[in-house]
């Protein structure tokens, strides 16, 4: 019989799932204290919805995108779990973490998606943005240059 999506997974379930070993499911909960598994008798952990999608973000943030653990501890520290999460899952669905759109002024502002309350960055931080872009795209193009020559 398959577990709903809303049910509880154990710790092998987990560290399956996400292709990592248990002990460092159980080092990260030493590290970020937003990771609180249900305990029940003899220290068996049960993990919620939540917290297995923000041992996704976090797999993702440090393994995919480069992140350090202290560098995911900031994003937990400045945004919360959920703002992880979000940052976990650019680019894991083909999605983009920021979108461009006009504000009631009409003035240019980025907008962070799929959040209730959305990151909102006024009309110079998206120019500074659009510039590191451009920096960034330039640095690709060289880099492309230098492994082609």
């Amino acid at each position: 019989m398959e577990k709903t999506a809303d049910a509880f997974r154990t710790i092998s379930e987990v560290a399956q799932d996400l292709d990592l070993p248990q002990h460092v499911l159980r080092f990260w909960e030493t590290r970020f204290t937003q990771i609180k598994p249900l305990k029940r008798g003899g220290g068996r952990r049960y993990y919620r919805r939540e917290d297995i999608d923000l041992l996704r973000a976090i797999r993702r943030l440090l393994y995919g995108e480069g992140y350090t653990i202290k560098g995911v501890q900031k994003i937990l520290r400045e945004q919360g779990a959920r703002g992880v999460v979000a940052a976990g899952r650019q680019g894991s669905e083909g999605e983009t973490l920021y979108d461009a759109v006009a504000d009631d002024s009409g003035a240019q502002v980025a907008v962070c998606n799929g959040e209730a309350e959305p990151l909102v960055l006024g009309t110079a931080g998206y120019e500074v943005l659009e510039q590191v872009l451009a920096e960034l795209g330039e640095c690709e193009r060289l880099l492309n240059a230098a492994r082609a020559g």
